[in-house]
């Protein structure tokens, strides 16, 4: 009987220490890169607002040449929604849906992962001018995950995992408007 008590209070302390560490592990992050492109603001605002341009040089969107894509809506206006299905894991299935457009400056959308798992996240691309030649590209994502999970940000370094798929991307876009491709 006592035996039974210690594993039992063992047990408590591995499932209620977790719990209480996640009380105060944050929720929310964000992570932002950045790119300067030798091309004039409105050219680059003129390429990103266009979802289906992402796929030109997104590192995610080409992880899977084979995905399904699906479009909804006018392309570079708010709630137009691109939409992928991918047998592959790291790509699984989503949308993403242009929630604000503030011209020249700004394209907000909304990413909606539903499969390998369900999650909504706010994400932002912003163009501005150094000169008349030359722009700076930001290119930021918010996550959220919710209590108890957030216990897996301890673990999961974020600014690099998605921080390094998104420099990706911007070195990419980079290469494209730079080179006229």
């Amino acid at each position: 009987m006592k035996a039974l008590k210690i594993i039992l209070s063992v047990i408590g302390v591995i499932i209620v220490v977790p719990l209480i560490i996640a009380l105060f592990v944050p929720k929310d992050y964000q992570v932002a890169r950045q790119a300067v492109i030798d091309k004039p603001k409105m050219e680059v605002f003129g390429y990103v607002k266009y979802l289906k341009n992402q796929d030109n040089f997104s590192v995610w969107a080409q992880m899977d040449p084979n995905m399904k894509k699906d479009y909804h809506g006018t392309d570079g206006t708010v709630g137009f929604v691109s939409a992928w299905d991918s047998e592959n894991g790291e790509v699984g299935k989503g949308e993403q849906e242009i929630k604000r457009i503030i011209e020249g400056d700004r394209v907000d959308f909304e990413i909606r992962f539903l499969k390998p798992f369900e999650a909504t996240s706010p994400a932002y691309i912003t163009t501005e001018a150094i000169n008349d030649s030359t722009t700076k590209v930001t290119w930021g994502f918010d996550g959220h995950s919710p209590y108890p999970l957030n216990i897996m940000l301890l673990f999961m370094n974020m600014e690099d995992m998605i921080g390094n798929d998104l420099q990706t991307g911007l070195s990419n876009l980079k290469q494209i408007m730079e080179n006229n491709i």
